[in-house]
């Protein structure tokens, strides 16, 4: 597999300094997935942004990971409700034209 779209782990942990018992609780959690290539972990790209979300939550407002989880599945209802909101409104636009 290649590692083009993977960040290491460990340079992960050392560049955004958190230490690797948090992230592996997001991962256990499910809010992160953890890919071990060749016995290296490695987080994706396309959970990057959760990964910062989670830790601006946890070191900046002390937030557990269980507070965490909650969050982010609050947030992603959030965003369904807006994009189901979107596509109504786009359905009532194309009446209202007829």
């Amino acid at each position: 597999m290649e590692t083009d779209n993977l960040i290491l782990l460990e340079k992960c942990c050392s560049k955004l300094e958190i230490e690797y018992s948090f992230i592996n609780n997001l991962n256990e959690s499910g809010l992160i997935e953890i890919i071990l290539i060749e016995n290296e972990q490695y987080i994706s790209n396309e959970h990057l942004k959760r990964l910062e979300r989670a830790i601006q939550f946890h070191y900046g407002l002390n937030i557990n990971v269980e507070g965490i989880d909650v969050i982010h599945n609050l947030l992603t209802q959030i965003d369904d409700l807006q994009e189901e909101l979107r596509i109504a409104k786009n359905k009532l636009n194309l009446l209202e034209l007829d």
